[in-house]
């Protein structure tokens, strides 16, 4: 056996930020685009979008900043918020795998 951990915040029984979700946020800042982003991780690009503003919900505050096409093309990039998300979620979450093996080893003795 081997302990697993998913963590995730919610804000009124809605997920807000995930691993995955900060996974997208970070595929759309470094490709800029969503398209892009969800492509990266193999998902539709409505699937993508519909969790960008499922964050922005949550955070009341805008993630992503939206350029149209045109003759440069569009893009996406992340905002203050997003940067914000992505930086909180890891000092929350990063070494939580690590604990969980270390009170699995405790517990179990393995």
């Amino acid at each position: 056996m081997l302990p697993k951990l998913n963590v995730w915040l919610e804000k009124d029984g809605n997920v807000v930020l995930s691993q995955w979700r900060i996974r997208l946020l970070e595929a759309i800042g470094e490709t800029g685009s969503i398209s892009a982003a969800a492509e990266k991780l193999g998902v539709p690009y409505r699937r993508a979008w519909e969790k960008v503003q499922e964050i922005e919900a949550g955070l009341g505050e805008k993630v992503v900043e939206t350029a149209v096409g045109g003759l440069h093309g569009g893009g996406a990039r992340l905002t203050e918020a997003g940067r914000r998300a992505i930086a909180q979620f890891h000092a929350f979450a990063d070494g939580l795998d690590a604990e969980v093996e270390r009170r699995y080893r405790q517990t179990f003795g393995a």
